[in-house]
């Protein structure tokens, strides 16, 4: 029975095949840039060997904006800009889905909210919730 279960082992290792090693493993860093203020404002960008290129800046270290592109194994170059504040991150790229459109009932009911000028919301948020939602009718 060992032997068995050792000719069984030695058969299934030989079959398993090793994960081939990604070009990306030997990639290089290109250019590089870093520029850090006191203020709390910064900006980096940087270029690897294997296509990658990314980029961002901030002016109060809080609210950010940025890009970055990449060759996908299916060969595209991916494009992605991006906006990161209090909405949270919000991605943008021809391969990424877009939000639907938003129901009218929804857009009136959020304005009614707001019209009632209620001081237990942000007033700030709502407005900029509104909005976004507005923009998916346009995109449609």
């Amino acid at each position: 029975m060992f032997l068995v279960l050792l000719i069984v082992g030695i058969v299934s290792a030989a079959r398993i095949k090793r994960s081939p090693v990604s070009e990306d493993a030997d990639a290089t860093v290109l250019n590089q840039d870093l520029i850090l203020n006191g203020d709390g404002s910064y900006s980096f960008n940087y270029e690897t060997s294997n296509g990658i290129k990314a980029a961002q800046r901030s002016e109060d270290g809080i609210n950010v904006k940025g890009e970055f592109s990449y060759r996908g194994v299916d060969g595209n170059e991916y494009q992605v800009s991006y906006v990161a504040d209090e909405r949270g991150f919000q991605p943008r790229g021809a391969h990424l889905p877009l939000e639907p459109p938003a129901p009218d009932y929804v857009i009136e009911m959020l304005e009614d909210l707001r019209a009632t000028n209620n001081e237990d919301f942000d007033l700030a948020a709502l407005d900029a919730a509104i909005a976004r939602l507005k923009a998916t009718h346009a995109a449609a």
